[in-house]
Parts: structure tokens; sequence; C-alpha cells
């Protein structure tokens, strides 16, 4: 036991002594030598999607082969576009009316925590924002994506030596346990923890900088002016995306009392099952949460029908959302809870005021920072909504679990990496992007006059 463990010393202490050498050839490389490098990490899994995402589905033993393949074509594409033309070397930044300028500096090695949801798509999007800023990065895989990292590491590496940089900017760590991905965030110069709460309290605790994630679960609220038909196809595709894997996937849904049963009318129509009786939501809160307590590992990353066969529901095939009523808000009911797969839980709610409370329950209970969905044409509802929920993002009119992580549709930064602030536990409330791992040097001229030469002007 003790050699195996000074063994698993050696290969982490190793590995970042690997990574620091190479991380300290590339920390003047040129803004066209980090961009191509960035570009290169994103372009090989644009072209290699078919490849990874069936091999991704395969290994975890979750979600869609295809939502997995779009996933890697359209987060690459993203990813890289929004990176593109964005300066990370030198100065970066003149500030003429403060005599200021910005200098970006690398941070060194950057720890990357591998999740099993996205074992393809999060290594990618960390690697690129890591040699945009000229970091180097070391992956700790997840057991059950060992294989997948392992390849991309390969692959980072291949097109690394292709561009003439040191293949070594990438590493990935050859023993997968929980000493091992330790050793390598108190090891590292910063990590980067997307993935369990377990692991993400470990990352905060390791005594080096880290952007973590909080817990989703995300909740939506559908305001009476809007079309039916239009919010429940955008709800379904968040749920139902990778077979609801997704942080971002809508959890529950608020609906208007009045139009609650043509809520379900329309979800029946596209696709949605509504359990209806008693004694099977019941089971389907029993299957999902046995005891009460942590989800089920045989309902994670499964289609509708798969989760219902596992439970014991007969619901018809082409099934793409199970849908129940919950008895209780929050605590009350633990259907209130982050459901990943493909199940939606819904309320009716009274005022559009009263809707919202209901939300703010629900996350106080479970996924407080992380984010709402709002279907609604009265900017006054958005706002109050945004103004109300403790959350770091508001996805309004789309679907929440397919364009809150960026998308072609909003503003939202593309990015795998969702921080949730002080509401969930994280150092950061946006999307992670390149900026997050970089220094920045500020360099500060003096002005050609005070403008303060009187301190008691402060206060006129």
């Amino acid at each position: 036991m003790n050699e195996t463990k000074q063994s698993g010393t050696k290969t982490v202490e190793e590995l970042v002594l690997r990574s620091r050498a190479a991380q300290e050839q590339f920390a003047f490389a040129t803004q066209e030598e980090a961009d191509a490098a960035a570009r290169a990490i994103c372009k090989v899994i644009y072209d290699n999607a078919e490849m990874l995402g069936p091999m991704a589905a395969e290994e975890t033993r979750l979600g869609s082969v295809a939502d997995k393949i779009t996933k890697c074509r359209m987060k690459s594409a993203l990813i890289w576009n929004s990176l593109k033309g964005k300066k990370s070397v030198g100065i970066i930044n003149r500030i003429e009316d403060r005599r200021m300028i910005e200098i970006a500096k690398p941070m060194g090695v950057v720890a990357s925590i591998v999740p099993s949801t996205n074992p393809v798509v999060t290594p990618m999007s960390n690697a690129a924002f890591v040699l945009k800023t000229r970091n180097s990065v070391i992956f700790a895989p997840h057991p059950r994506a060992v294989k997948c990292t392992k390849l991309l590491v390969d692959m980072f590496r291949t097109e690394l030596a292709k561009l003439g940089f040191p293949e070594d900017l990438v590493l990935g760590l050859e023993q997968v346990s929980i000493e091992d991905s330790g050793r390598l965030m108190s090891s590292a110069d910063v990590i980067v923890a997307t993935g369990g709460m377990g692991m993400v309290k470990a990352a905060y605790s390791s005594g080096k900088p880290a952007f973590g994630v909080g817990a989703g679960n995300v909740q939506c609220i559908v305001d009476r002016d809007v079309d039916l038909e239009d919010a429940v196809s955008k709800i379904i595709i968040g749920r139902s995306f990778d077979n609801g894997l997704i942080c971002l996937g809508e959890q529950t849904a608020f609906i208007p009392e009045e139009k609650f049963d043509a809520f379900i009318g329309e979800m029946e129509k596209q696709g949605g099952y509504y359990v209806a009786q008693p004694a099977l939501v019941e089971k389907l809160r029993e299957g999902i949460f046995p005891g009460g307590g942590a989800i089920s590992r045989d309902v994670v990353g499964l289609t509708a029908e798969q989760v219902a066969a596992n439970i014991g529901l007969d619901v018809p095939e082409g099934t793409r959302v199970i849908v129940a009523k919950a008895n209780a808000l929050g605590h009350g009911d633990v259907l209130c809870r982050e459901k990943m797969c493909p199940v939606l839980t819904v309320y009716p709610y009274g005022t559009f005021e009263e809707g919202v409370a209901m939300m703010v329950e629900n996350l106080n209970c479970e996924g407080k920072g992380h984010s709402i969905g709002i279907h609604s044409n009265t900017p006054e509802h958005v706002e109050y909504a945004a103004i109300q929920c403790s959350v770091s993002r508001v996805i309004v009119n789309q679907p929440a679990g397919t364009t809150g992580g960026g998308s072609p549709t909003n503003g939202f930064t593309a990015t795998t990496t969702l921080g949730c602030g002080s509401w969930g536990n994280n150092s950061f409330s946006g999307n992670l992007d390149y900026v997050h791992l970089m220094n920045i040097t500020r360099v500060g001229y003096p002005y050609e006059e005070s403008y303060l030469p009187d301190p008691e002007l402060a206060w006129q």
C-alpha cells in the first residue's frame, strides 16, 4: 500500500514538473501562437465529433450519442468563435483616461478535473482557455472517463506537436484516484473543478485558487402572455438534451393555474408523458430518489423510456420527457430537486409574483446561484424574476439546457463550466472564460494634476 502511494506521488510530481517546464517555454508565446494552439484544440474535437461522441456515451454509460456528437460540434465551434480575435498576450488594454495599461500574464499549471457528464467538451473547453492564456494543463479523469481523457490528451499533444509547441502543455494523470487528484490540485497553480460537490469542495480546500461549480436545479416559469406550444417545445428540448444530464436542463416548470391543463396537453402532444395517478407519482419519486435520499444511479443519463422501464412505469414509445406534479415545494418533495434524467416536475401558480416565490423556495432547497429559465414577453416580469432569484443566469425564451452555456442565439459566454457565485459556494458567478485564467499586471502613470487636491472635495 505504501509503495503504491509513493509511486502515485512520484507520478503526480513528475507530471507537474513536466507541465511546468513546458509552460515556462510557452509563457512568452505570441498572440498568434496562443491562438493557433487554442484553435487546434477546438478544431480536432470538431473534426472527430462522430468518433468522440459515441465513445463518451459508451464509456460513461451516460447520455445520448446523437446529442454528444452535437455537443462536440457546437461547443468546439462556439468556444473557438468566442476566443478568436480576443487579446490574451502582452498589453491587452490601454485606459487613457486613467493613464493605465493592463498586461496579461499566464497563471502557470492548471489542474482540470474532468466530469463523467462531459468527458470530451469540458477538457476541450478548459484546454482551449488554458492555451489561449499561455498556461499548461493536467487533466484528472473521472473513473468512468479514463479512456476518453487519455485519447484526448494524445490528440491534443499531437496537435501541439504539429505546431511546434511543447507537447507537455497537455498532460493527464495516469492513475485515477482521489489521492492523486488531491495531490495534483495541491501542486498546481490554479484549479478548474467541474464535477460533483465533493470534488469541488476538495478543490476549494486545496490551498490553491480554484474555479468550481455549484449544484444545478434550474427552475422555469411560463408567463401568461406566451405561446404554450412554443414554450413547451423549448422546455422539452432543454430537459431532454443529452438525456437530462446537463446541469442547465429545466427541472421544474411553473405554469399559470388556468393554463395548467392546456400546458399538460401540449406536453403530451410533443412527447411528454404526464404521470397523473398519485400512486404512480410515488413510484416515480421512489425510483429517482430511493428512500428520499441521493438520486439513483439506475436513472442518471438514461432516456425517458429507459427511466420508465427501470422504475416500472409504462410509457408510450417515443416519450421524450416524463412529467409529474409535485405535492409540495422545496424540501417538501424530492421531485423539486435536480433530476439528472428527462423528468420534469410541474406546479401551477396564481399571480406571477407567487410563481417566482415558488421558484425561490425550490432554489433555496437546491440549485441556488445557478440558473432559471423564463418564458415571457413582459420585460418587467423578466426583470422581476431576475431580481428576486439568487442565480447567475436568467435564460429568457430559450431552452435553458442548450443555451445557458453559450449559444449563437444569445450573449452568454460559450463554456462548459458554470459558476454559481457565493450562493453556490463558488468563487465566481458567471460562465468560465479565458479571462479567468490570466494574471493581469496593471501599470499606472501619474495624472498631470491631482483630481482630488483637497480631501474635503470628496464630500461635496
